[in-house]
Formats: C-alpha cells, structure tokens, sequence
C-alpha cells in the first residue's frame, strides 16, 4: 500500500473513531483537548469549516454543560431530542428490520456485541465505529456496509441534530458527520475500484485521542 493511501485511510479511520466517541457520550476531557489543539488545513471546504467550529466549540465548552447537553439531545425522559437509531429514521420506529440486518450482517463480518455496550447496533456510534474498523478491508467491502446502513439516513440524522432546540456544541459535530459522511457517500459512488480517487479529511494531526 503506498503511504498516502495509507494516511488516507488512517484519517478516516481516526474521524470515524471521533464521530463514534462524541456520539456514544458525553466528550471526556482528553476529547475536548484534542478537539481545542487540532490544526486545521487552510483550504475552504465544508469539512474544513466543520472541523474550525467544531474547534471553537470545544474551547468554549465546560465539562457540565456538555453532560446536559449530550442528556438533553440522545437521552432525554423517555427519549431525547434527537434519535441517533438508523431504524428509526428508516421506518419511524426502533428496535426494527434495519436493525436486524445490521446484526445479519455484522454477524457475518465476525463482529461480536460487547456485553458492556448498551447501545443498539443501529446506533449511529456503533456503525461508526464498524466503519473505522473496515477501512482497511476492500473498498466494495466498505461501500455494502455504508450503503446498506448509513447512506440512507445520515442525512436525516444529521439534520435533526443540527435543528435541535439543545445543540450547542453538537451543531459543528452534526456538520463535521454530515461532511464527512458526504465525502464518504461520494468516494463509494465515483469508483469503488479505484485507488486513486482521494478523501481531503482538511486536518493534519488526527492522532490517537484516547
């Protein structure tokens, strides 16, 4: 493998393992420091200006009010403000057949449910992480995953969050999963096949963040 796909992949890696964190919970500590330190390419793009207000954001954040926030959005009583469930924007409901097929399919990939994630697999934090631990496999591998489970109602989900009446800092995250999830929706849909078509991620040090 050469090394700018190498890097490429790690990239991409790395933000899915982000939009994977920041959706499973609460941002700890050590995410908003990584978030507050990124360097962010100069270049004008819709990931590049995610990735800034994003920043911005976590500069201004307190550890708190991003527990309210995160509460308020994907929790809630009874339920939150926002549904991160792939069979819910799907079908309007949870707990239904897209759930099922995820775990058809994850099955086959050999991915086992760990006992201490709550979660369902249809949980936007779960086929995110899926999807990291995938970019190193073959690309159409990658594109049945996300065309199956994701292309269909990131979208939605992503727009939901951003007009959520309790998004503060969620906002640039529901812009950077958009974005980025865009990038990925074309990648797949220009040529499968190829190595040559390149993802511009627009950050230079996405590094371990745990």
């Amino acid at each position: 493998m050469d090394t700018q796909l190498e890097q490429e992949q790690t990239l991409r890696t790395e933000i899915y393992l982000v939009l994977s964190a920041l959706f499973r919970g609460a941002p700890t500590s050590e995410m908003i420091e990584f978030l507050s330190s990124l360097e962010v390419e100069p270049s004008e793009s819709a990931m590049q200006k995610a990735w800034l207000a994003l920043q911005q954001a976590a500069k201004e954040s307190n550890r708190e009010a991003l527990e309210d926030e995160y509460q308020d959005l994907f929790i809630g009583i009874g339920r939150g403000e926002v549904m991160p469930f792939g069979s819910w924007h799907m079908t309007g409901s949870i707990m239904e057949k897209p759930l099922a097929e995820i775990r058809h399919d994850l099955k086959l990939l050999g991915f086992e449910r760990d006992e201490n994630v709550k979660e369902p697999e249809d949980h936007i934090a779960a086929l995110c992480e899926v999807m990291a631990m995938l970019t190193n496999e073959e690309e159409t591998l990658q594109q049945t995953v996300f065309n199956k489970h994701l292309a269909p109602w990131f979208g939605s989900f992503t727009k939901q969050l951003e007009n959520a009446n309790n998004a503060k800092f969620y906002k640039p995250v529901a812009h950077l999963c958009d974005a980025f999830l865009t990038l990925e929706q074309v990648r797949f849909s220009v040529n499968t096949q190829s190595s040559k078509h390149k993802l511009k991620i627009d950050v230079k040090n996405v590094t371990d963040y745990e």
